[in-house]
């Protein structure tokens, strides 16, 4: 059995096929449980791009196995008062489902931990749901860990980070 290789790159959302590929995953999360299980509104598709191109802070990574996408980080570039250094968040992230369980969420992960280091981050924040037992044993793996929780109606959100230096490790 070969092994398949997978390609990350920052999306050019000025690129269509890009901008479809990040529209396309990232409503396949939206239509399953752990994203709501409603997909994008339309309103909100035709709008995305253009409002992501807009903001300075938020880039989406794409996994590539040949010309399929199949695989979306978003993350949005946030600072750290306590730290006083940048923090990044991965704010959404979605492997398509033929192909999860096949360390792309995890190659999402070293592409996403490697332009925050470029950018001088303390730590990468997520959130993620209580009950996503398969991404929070991701995270884990990747040294994530619990950093405190939020309540949403009838959902807890927990709150994970992975320090990138001692500044980063303040546990708040």
């Amino acid at each position: 059995m070969s092994e398949i290789v997978i390609e990350v790159i920052e999306a050019d959302l000025r690129d269509a096929l890009h901008a479809e590929a990040v529209l396309r995953l990232l409503d396949e999360y939206a239509r399953h449980p752990m994203g709501g299980g409603m997909g994008l509104p339309n309103e909100t598709r035709n709008v995305l791009i253009e409002k992501m191109q807009a903001h300075p802070c938020v880039f989406a990574l794409l996994a590539y196995e040949g010309e399929q996408a199949v695989g979306v980080a978003i993350c949005v570039e946030g600072f750290s008062s306590f730290a006083a250094k940048p923090i990044m968040n991965v704010h959404d992230l979605n492997v398509a489902k033929t192909m999860q369980n096949k360390g792309i969420g995890r190659r999402l992960l070293e592409a996403v931990e490697a332009k925050a280091r470029e950018h001088g981050c303390c730590a990468l924040s997520l959130e993620v749901r209580g009950n996503n037992t398969g991404a929070q044993h991701l995270y884990r793996s990747f040294g994530f860990h619990v950093g405190g929780e939020r309540i949403e109606p009838a959902e807890a959100y927990m709150y994970w980070r992975k320090p990138l230096d001692e500044v980063g490790d303040d546990s708040r």
